[in-house]
């Protein structure tokens, strides 16, 4: 039996300027925007080359905006996905790696996976990690 996740929800106050940030800045696709029940809107997008999306709307969860947090997009270079999210203007803090114990800026020196990150939150605080994992490397 597979067991896929498809929709991660999270909390915003306002689904104009989330779609826009998603969609603009962080380069995501609109799969579904429309009303569901009076006063209800659901807004999905989902990452490129991701199975997953992301959605939030009105009426669809009671967890208050900006409390995700540690929603991780894996990426196979984090540096040339760091550069394009700055670029798009989005407010990404450095890339990191953790040397015992501690944060080092810069990715892992062997780039190996799981290692280096970065993160950055949407307009309504909700908190994003970058994460390297490159699956070609064995």
């Amino acid at each position: 039996m597979d067991y896929k996740l498809e929709l991660v929800l999270i909390p915003v106050t306002d689904v104009d300027r989330a779609k826009k940030f998603y969609l603009d800045a962080m380069g995501f696709i609109l799969i579904v925007d429309t009303p569901i029940g009076e006063g209800q809107r659901v807004v999905q997008v989902v990452p490129p080359g991701s199975a997953c999306a992301i959605g939030f709307g009105t009426g669809i969860t009671s967890a208050a905006p900006g409390s995700a947090q540690g929603l991780h997009l894996v990426v196979s270079d984090i540096v040339a996905a760091h550069a394009e999210l700055a670029e798009r203007g989005v407010p990404i803090g450095a890339v990191r790696h953790m040397v015992s114990g501690t944060w080092v800026d810069g990715p892992h020196p062997d780039r190996d996976n799981y290692q280096s990150f970065a993160d950055f939150t949407d307009p309504d605080g909700n908190i994003w990690l970058l994460q390297e994992v490159d699956r070609s490397k064995g």
